[in-house]
């Protein structure tokens, strides 16, 4: 705007985005100071910084999410997660950067000084709280990005030992059920071993007793036929053990060798439970580990730090004319739609000064309503009376007109 003791510069592409950013009338600021120009300029720079970088954190997260699971240090090239958190993140940019578009726009100057009172603090506490969390949500992927070869390393010892831990408790598991299955074919495997030793022994007592070297007369007497038979009867036995049993420790080394599959598959999953570790919420507990306290701090401040800053700021603000010529248009506004505000009318319940509000045109349209239904009423009513004056009149003139006598 031009004036002799002024010109306003003319605003560009870019800071008329930033000032839409921030919520700042255009129309307005073209005829404010350039310092309000710059103010509302910065604001909406601080707002679009904040969602540049929450679709960034955003995205990254995302990918963390959505990508395969796998060993921490071995990644591979996914272009589809990289496409689909891309476009997650530009989603979560674009609610982050309306949501804190919504948050400064909505929050006002409080007395217009310097000053922040506990009064302006109290009410800004809502925007505050959202800020934070916000802030929250942009600087912990952040976070882990920052820390990533560090959390890649230890989250890849961690797999490890997860690795060996969940091998050592799948061993165990199936250890003690092959220790049952083997303490049973352990028995028949002792019961078959006592036959061969019987067999033996008895074929040695019948060998002493035809040599003569049992104490009795060499020979093939009764004793040897004794012996003979009792050794005859063992390799009986003995031929006869693995037939009786032949189902039996048949079945036992088929569970024997079902469970040991088993166990080797259950083993081969080791792998796909490690990478299960790599998760978003493994990395943000890694990051906190690594970074420690105070660092991990600092960067959430930091964050909060840029995402409060126009709530600060915007609460700072001392009146300039891009308030009064707001206000202005405001009531010019007010004034042309028959909006009548007395400030601090009256006082509420709680003692609280409140504004009277009158709303003329409606008021207005509201009475001239009025007064034509009060006419109507009236001239109603003296249809009536014209009526029964009439009717009076007729009756007078021919009563038996409006008589009817029933003949009985």
């Amino acid at each position: 705007m031009n004036r002799d003791f002024y010109q306003t510069p003319q605003p560009g592409r870019l800071m008329r985005f930033l000032w839409k950013a921030s919520g700042g009338d255009s129309f307005i600021l073209e005829r404010a100071t350039y310092s309000d120009q710059v103010k509302y300029m910065c604001l909406g720079g601080i707002i679009v910084a904040t969602g540049v970088m929450a679709a960034f954190a955003g995205g990254y997260a995302f990918y963390t999410i959505f990508e395969q699971r796998g060993s921490a240090i071995e990644r591979t090239f996914q272009p589809l997660v990289i496409f689909i958190s891309a476009i997650f993140g530009v989603l979560w940019g674009l609610m982050i950067f309306n949501l804190d578009r919504f948050i400064v726009s909505s929050t006002g100057k409080g007395d217009g000084t310097e000053a922040i009172t506990w009064a302006e603090l109290k009410g800004a506490l809502p925007r505050i709280a959202m800020g934070a969390i916000i802030a929250l949500t942009i600087s912990k992927p952040v976070e882990i990005r920052m820390f990533k070869s560090e959390i890649d390393a230890a989250l890849h010892e961690r797999q490890l030992v997860l690795r060996k831990e969940y091998e050592t408790r799948t061993r165990v598991n199936y250890d003690e059920r092959l220790k049952l299955i083997d303490a049973e074919l352990g028995k028949f495997e002792k019961e078959k071993e006592d036959l061969k030793s019987k067999v033996t022994n008895a074929e040695k007592e019948l060998t002493d007793q035809l040599q003569g070297r049992g104490g009795a007369p060499a020979g093939d007497g009764k004793l040897s036929q004794a012996l003979k038979g009792i050794r005859d009867k063992l390799d009986s036995d003995l031929v006869n053990f693995d037939e009786t049993n032949k189902e039996r420790i048949a079945g036992l080394r088929t569970q024997k060798s079902n469970l040991m599959a088993e166990m080797d598959g259950e083993l081969s999953k080791n792998t796909v439970v490690a990478n299960g570790l790599d998760g978003l919420l493994e990395r943000i507990k890694l990051s906190h580990e690594i970074a420690g306290f105070w660092i991990s701090l600092f960067i959430t401040l930091l964050f909060m730090a840029i995402e409060l800053t126009p709530i600060f700021f915007k609460l700072m603000l001392v009146k300039s004319p891009y308030d009064y010529l707001k206000d202005n248009i405001e009531n010019l506004i007010k004034a042309e739609q028959g909006i009548y505000v007395e400030a601090e009318f009256y006082s509420d319940e709680k003692g609280q000064e409140k504004d009277l509000i009158t709303y003329l045109t409606s008021k207005k349209i509201l009475g001239d309503k009025k007064d034509v239904q009060e006419v109507m009423t009236r001239l109603n009513q003296y249809a009536l009376e014209q009526y029964e004056t009439k009717m009076k009149r007729a009756i007078e003139e021919n009563p038996e007109k409006f008589i009817r006598v029933e003949e009985h």
